[in-house]
């Protein structure tokens, strides 16, 4: 079984970039998500990534690392393991450029030559610890949660979300999904978190499932099957070049994915781990340089306090687990 990762980034102190940007926005606006500051820096961690892929995860076939045409200087293109991929190598022109992640997710499946099991990756997403193949896949089929949170609706995200699900109740019926696959959403690994699909199992309707915030494993087939299904309402977020509440966003894939059956029971929750770093950065530091989890997701903010010191003091965290090259490095 080969297994892909995708990673999206951007530099948006690309003088390229921002010429770009300025077409469709006039400035970076801190007060709207969209929009800000926050959505679209880089803090120099990406050489960790690697190094973090590299050392925990030397079973990756390849990586495709997905942007607007843009390259670290440090990036070495000839590595046999590294596909650097345009844009314009999978996404309609006519959609481009694109400054919203949710409307380039909808396209990865049409990555050249990825395979048909993947895990896609943020760019604040790291492998901190040892990662085996069986984290992601077994069986042939991602590892995944199949459990229902709350949400009230109140951020962009949350009224995102929601748009998925009301797709998804579109095209599946929750009795018959979790009649036919009772002993995946009934898994007793999931322990407390899956409480609400007893709770509410008597409800008719999906309702959002727990998403954790963290490399996500797919399978292509899941998005050709969503596209043939749905493609009216994907080629809808297509057009949004930026993020908007009218968007779906790739948790659809994955709770389309679940709804079919095709994945493996696991509690993501037990080695996965979402910091904001706003509220959390010690934490964050602490749990990089412990290596307490196989995954954390660093969520940046421009709230973040001295924002200059905790950035110093991550790389610090990175720099003791990661302090050698890889082979990704020039």
């Amino acid at each position: 079984m080969d297994i892909d990762f995708v990673i999206t980034w951007v530099d948006m102190d690309d003088p390229n970039w921002k010429k770009e940007f300025s077409k469709y926005s006039p400035k970076i606006d801190n007060s709207n998500n969209s929009f800000s500051e926050a959505r679209f820096r880089d803090y120099g961690f990406l050489k960790y990534w690697f190094r973090g892929v590299e050392q925990f995860a030397p079973w990756v076939r390849k990586i495709h690392f997905v942007t607007c045409g843009q390259k670290p200087e440090w990036l070495d293109a000839s590595n046999p393991k590294l596909n650097l991929v345009n844009h314009e190598d999978f996404i309609p022109k006519q959609f481009l450029p694109y400054f919203n992640s949710s409307s380039i997710e909808m396209h990865i499946h049409k990555i050249p030559g990825l395979a048909e099991h993947f895990v896609y990756f943020n760019d604040d997403f790291y492998m901190t610890n040892h990662v085996p193949v069986e984290r992601f896949f077994r069986n042939g089929l991602p590892c995944d949660i199949a459990a229902f949170r709350q949400n009230t609706g109140f951020s962009q995200w949350e009224k995102r979300i929601k748009n998925n699900v009301r797709l998804i109740n579109k095209h599946f019926d929750k009795k018959d999904v979790m009649s036919r696959f009772h002993d995946k959403w009934y898994n007793p690994i999931y322990g407390k978190k899956a409480r609400l699909n007893y709770l509410l199992k008597w409800y008719p309707k999906f309702i959002t499932l727990r998403t954790p915030h963290n490399a996500q494993p797919y399978l292509k087939s899941t998005f050709e099957d969503v596209w043939a299904s749905a493609e009216k309402e994907l080629l809808e977020t297509s057009t949004h070049r930026f993020r908007c509440t009218a968007d779906l966003t790739p948790e659809l894939f994955r709770t389309w994915q679940i709804c079919k059956g095709n994945f493996e029971p696991y509690n993501t929750y037990n080695d996965t781990k979402m910091f904001p770093l706003v509220i959390k950065s010690e934490q964050a530091i602490a749990a990089v340089r412990n290596q307490t989890y196989k995954l954390v997701c660093l969520n940046d903010n421009v709230h973040i306090r001295n924002y200059a010191q905790v950035m110093q003091n991550l790389q610090a965290a990175f720099q003791s687990i990661l302090p050698t090259k890889s082979s990704f490095e020039l």
